[in-house]
């Protein structure tokens, strides 16, 4: 392939495997002045569409999703990683609709309703009761009035597929 810019596919996913290290370490860096925040994924697509999904504990306000935002513009815009500033940046939280991925989202969701899908035994409904490192407990509830039964499940991560919060009105 002499004389022709080809990239070998591999490179691409080097290049963007260090530029999403760099990037996670910068935001650890940057998070590290308000604990409050955290990071749940960061992802870049072959468009250099960099992606950034943080959290926080009690939300995340949108007049800090623009600080880190800029914070982190400048930063891959000095670093030079893309011709001309040829890429796109986006720092949001997850969305409602976004999987679960961090213990820490757990827990600021305790007492919501959530819908778990299991890797083998189906979909659990219920409220989110606890989270610990392991797992999650629910509290499920079958039937209605006074043949409703309600029982505690517990469920360890590693048998979770998804975990979706359910908005209820």
């Amino acid at each position: 392939m002499k004389g022709t810019n080809f990239v070998p596919f591999s490179f691409f996913n080097m290049a963007t495997d260090n530029n999403i290290e760099k990037i996670e370490q910068f935001l650890i860096e940057l998070l590290a002045e308000d604990p409050a925040y955290f990071i749940v994924s960061v992802q870049v697509k072959p468009t250099h569409n960099i992606k950034v999904f943080l959290d926080g504990d009690v939300g995340l306000p949108i007049e800090r999703c623009v600080y880190f935002n800029r914070k982190l513009y400048k930063y891959i815009e000095e670093s030079a990683w893309y011709p001309e500033g040829d890429f796109s940046l986006e720092v949001s939280s997850p969305g409602i609709d976004e999987p679960l991925k961090l213990t820490r989202q757990y827990l600021k969701n305790i007492g919501r309703s959530v819908q778990v899908e299991l890797l083998s035994e189906g979909i659990k409904e219920g409220i989110l009761e606890n989270s610990t490192e392991q797992e999650i407990t629910l509290k499920c509830t079958s039937g209605k009035g006074k043949k409703a039964v309600t029982e505690i499940v517990v469920i360890p991560y590693n048998t979770i597929k998804s975990t979706i919060v359910q908005i209820k009105f």
